[in-house]
């Protein structure tokens, strides 16, 4: 039996597309929709942070930012829940809206934490001379008195 999951896909990758901002589109095929960004703190190289693929029974969405902060899942929908696999994967084998409104509510959550916990890394491991230059632009970012 053929399933047509590129509705769902299409979908689940709009929902990363609006929450993109500065990450980087590391893949984006008709299959594959991944979204890369910060420093990995062992590897020293951008991750994956959120991605979309199709799979052989269903759509998967990823978000590593849940998996990071899963107190963001409190407060999920049973159906929601029921969708998980794991720790970050959602999956789905037919658009629902509810679900899909639900989601990206959290991917937002998801996105924001990612962004606050990647800026107090690179505050903790930025040198002194990091620390001096955003020093100097918060100083020359106030107005004049």
């Amino acid at each position: 039996m053929a399933t047509n999951f590129e509705p769902v896909f299409a979908r689940l990758r709009a929902i990363l597309e609006r929450h993109r901002d500065t990450l980087t589109v590391s893949e984006n095929s008709p299959g594959r929709y991944c979204l890369t960004g910060g420093c990995h703190p062992t590897h020293k190289g951008p991750y994956p942070i959120a991605w979309v693929e199709i799979n052989k029974a269903y759509v998967s969405f990823h978000h590593m930012g849940v998996y990071a902060a899963p107190e963001l899942l409190a407060g999920t929908s049973k159906k929601l829940k029921a969708r998980m696999q794991g720790k970050s994967c959602f999956n789905f084998n037919a658009v629902d809206e509810p679900l899909f409104a639900e989601l990206e509510q959290i991917a937002g959550k998801a996105f924001a934490t990612f962004k606050q916990k990647m800026a107090l890394l690179k505050a903790k491991t930025s040198g002194p001379d990091d620390v001096d230059a955003r020093r100097h632009t918060i100083k020359v970012s106030l107005p004049n008195r």
